[in-house]
């Protein structure tokens, strides 16, 4: 047990890949052992993150379970790992998503053993994001996390539909998603890396507690000939835009509805669940304690960002015709809240408003990854059985499938934010946050939140009422209830959105705390 609790991190960071290796041992005919073992496996890394959870002193300041070893001493990188309540709570998430995510793979049949080998890698590059506490090595997780979301895309996405990329040249349409996919976010990155080595260079080391002081109390003189406040402008967008293409935010989101649509249900599941976290946790662990003054001074731009994210994801996800088409934009409409919060955060840090913000921003973080792979694990089961995910092939559907019916609406519920679930609790808190700091931005998203009702009433209209759509009550495509199974991917997930939504202390205790200790004045 001393072991476990010394080395807890790294357990449950490694314990993944170990996993996906012995996944590769498997007989590749054995396709029921290959589905239980990794499935099996997964939950290992979320029962030690209970143990973390409860291990967890949230009132205590600064990182916990610390871990640091030599890893690149020519250029004093360290493998140094520690949580705080604000990465905690995206371990949480991580580890419990995954094995909901590999549950729901059980219906692939092709290639199962890379698939399933992908998705644990998957797994740890993410762990790696949340839990850094070295630039260098933050970087390469954030890469590490790409290359297996872009095989899952690439392999194991739909094999409906052709893109035309150029001149009259066409390509598989999860091919054209995968590219774009991992052209947007290491194109976005590039600036990142560039910017982490200015910091490793400048200051012979990439330990984040220790660039958090060196960097702030460097504001005089000059760098590479240019004055230092130019030089951390730099380097600030240069953090911006690979967060912001990552989280994604307008007008950077373009690759996220492609890749959505094309990915497999599980796949799509992490990707809006997990990996579009990492950016807003880039925006909280490196950008505001790293450029304050310059995230004090651009809050209006990233305000900005986020409404246009807001309102134009809220737009975009109303005018769909395709069922997870539309739920891909309202990520899109959902995460402008997470930036809206940090913007406010930026420009008032360490008033109370400025903290509601942040608390707001990263609950909103925690419950999109409920409610959005809720919901795309939905499209997923209503798809496998009809085929389709056009909007206007469903209609009246409730009847045939009322399980599943009760399901789609409760989760939809939460995506809306229904007071009662875990969606409103996070949404309120970032508007009364950022009301008083950004107000006429605030107003604004407003527009986005109408919108929201509108797109989520217009999802489950089409989808459940209306006249029955006779062609699904023929017995060579008669509908199916969702099976048990399927139920119990979703239980977790709608049991944590209906505590959060009752009784969400238990969570913004960790987080609130974690706040007032990262950004205090």
């Amino acid at each position: 047990m001393a072991f476990i609790n010394l080395h807890l991190l790294t357990l449950i960071l490694f314990f993944p890949a170990l996993a996906a290796v012995i996944i590769l041992c498997l007989p590749k005919e054995g396709l029921k052992a290959i589905r239980w073992t990794a499935f099996s496996l997964s939950l290992v890394p979320f029962l030690l993150t209970i143990l973390l959870w409860v291990e967890f002193k949230a009132g205590q300041a600064g990182f916990q379970f610390q871990e640091q070893a030599i890893w690149y001493a020519a250029i004093h990188s360290t493998f140094h790992v520690g949580v705080d309540g604000l990465s905690l709570t995206m371990v949480l998430l991580t580890t419990l998503l995954t094995p909901l995510a590999l549950l729901a793979s059980f219906n692939i049949t092709d290639r199962l053993k890379a698939y399933m080998f992908l998705f644990l890698l998957l797994e740890t590059g993410m762990l790696g994001v949340f839990m850094s506490l070295d630039l260098l090595i933050f970087f390469v997780f954030w890469e590490v996390g790409l290359v297996p979301m872009y095989f899952l895309i690439n392999q194991w996405g739909s094999e409906k539909g052709e893109r035309e990329i150029w001149k009259g040249a066409r390509v598989q349409s999860r091919n054209y998603a995968s590219l774009k996919f991992i052209i947007f976010t290491m194109g976005g990155s590039l600036g990142l890396l560039l910017a982490i080595q200015l910091l490793g260079v400048l200051f012979q080391n990439y330990d984040l507690p220790v660039l958090y002081q060196k960097w702030n109390s460097l504001t005089t003189g000059t760098l590479l000939g240019l004055p230092v406040e130019t030089v951390k402008t730099i380097a600030f967008w240069a953090f911006v835009v690979a967060f912001a293409v990552k989280v994604p935010v307008w007008p950077f989101h373009t690759w996220l509805p492609d890749a959505h649509t094309e990915a497999p249900t599980a796949g799509s599941m992490i990707l809006a669940g997990v990996l579009l976290k990492l950016g807003a946790y880039g925006f909280l662990r490196l950008v505001l304690p790293l450029y304050p003054a310059e995230s004090a001074r651009y809050a209006g731009w990233l305000a900005f960002l986020a409404v246009m994210a807001i309102v134009f994801g809220a737009f975009a996800a109303y005018g769909q015709k395709d069922f997870k088409r539309l739920v891909a934009y309202s990520s899109v409409n959902h995460m402008g809240f997470v930036l809206l919060g940090i913007a406010a955060a930026a420009k008032a840090i360490g008033t109370q408003n400025a903290t509601i913000a942040l608390n707001g921003a990263v609950l909103q973080m925690f419950n999109h990854g409920l409610s959005a792979a809720g919901m795309f694990f939905l499209v997923g089961v209503i798809y496998e059985r009809t085929h389709t995910r056009n909007l206007q092939d469903y209609g009246g559907l409730f009847p045939l499938v009322p399980v599943y019916g009760g399901i789609l609406i409760f989760t939809s519920m939460a995506s809306l934010g229904l007071p009662g679930l875990n969606g409103f609790i996070s949404e309120f808190l970032v508007v009364r946050g950022s009301w008083p700091i950004l107000t006429v931005y605030t107003a604004i998203a407003m527009l986005g939140l109408l919108f929201t009702g509108l797109y989520i009433l217009k999802g489950i209209k089409n989808v459940l009422h209306g006249p029955l759509n006779e062609h699904w009550t023929e017995p060579e495509h008669k509908l199916t209830e969702i099976n048990t199974r399927e139920i119990v991917v979703m239980v977790p997930l709608m049991a944590l959105i209906l505590v959060i939504g009752v009784y969400p202390a238990w969570l913004l205790e960790v987080i609130n705390k974690a706040m007032l200790m990262l950004f205090k004045v």
